[in-house]
């Protein structure tokens, strides 16, 4: 018998409804906006990982039924079993999870489901079993916002390893990108390089600062000093 009535049933029964319209704005959910349609519980992030403790050995038909559910917090619960199976598991295991998750991408629709898990399952994968990485500029290139935003923030585990190749690649396809949402997960890559390698993000960034989009810049010279900031934002280096 399926447990997946039951962890649905536990995540409703946390609803706070004062919440809803909150993280229905948040999230931009009107008609046009990159979450349009999207349906919430009102619960916290601690709220949900509260449940999905209870539920890592859910099944995969299971986590595919999840991940088509048009309420936010059941997709959130199926991508964090996805995260902490991946983790807990060996290279073949995590396959599988990277399988998966690849297949069921459509489910992975809002930046917070892409970025506390493309790093970790899609780049930690790709990273540790040395497979090809050439899918990830396919998503770059993509129509679709999430999987654009799904192969820059695979790019993070790159990052974490000082590989920056092809976070770099990846956001020179992203400097026209016309989505804020890429803007900011560009420019939070840029910043994360020039955390390690500051030297690295500078080259970068004086050979395309002038045709970034003003937000994907600011994020990526947020933690620069004031002085050197400003003349990066006047076109003066």
């Amino acid at each position: 018998m399926t447990i997946l009535p039951n962890l649905k049933k536990d995540l409703k029964a946390l609803t706070r409804p004062e919440k809803i319209e909150i993280f229905k704005q948040f999230f931009k959910t009107g008609k046009g906006e990159y979450g349009e349609g999207d349906q919430f519980l009102g619960l916290k992030t601690a709220e949900t990982a509260s449940v999905v403790k209870k539920y890592y050995n859910l099944g995969y038909s299971d986590l595919a039924k999840l991940l088509k559910s048009k309420i936010h917090e059941e997709r959130m619960a199926a991508v964090g079993i996805l995260v902490n199976r991946f983790l807990k598991s060996d290279i073949s295991g995590k396959k599988t999870v990277f399988d998966f998750y690849l297949k069921n991408y459509r489910g992975i629709n809002n930046w917070d489901l892409v970025d506390i898990s493309a790093p970790k399952i899609v780049g930690g994968y790709l990273y540790l079993s040395g497979e090809p990485r050439a899918f990830l500029y396919d998503f770059a290139r993509s129509g679709n916002l999430w999987k654009r935003r799904i192969a820059m923030m695979a790019t993070f585990y790159f990052i974490r390893e000082k590989d920056y190749r092809d976070a770099l690649k990846i956001t020179q396809i992203l400097l026209k990108d016309r989505e804020d949402l890429i803007h900011k997960a560009t420019g939070w890559m840029l910043r994360e390089i020039g955390n390690r390698d500051l030297a690295v993000e500078e080259s970068f960034l004086k050979k395309h600062y002038k045709i970034m989009p003003r937000t994907m810049l600011r994020y990526a010279i947020e933690k620069f000093p004031e002085t050197k900031r400003q003349r990066y934002l006047k076109g003066l280096i």
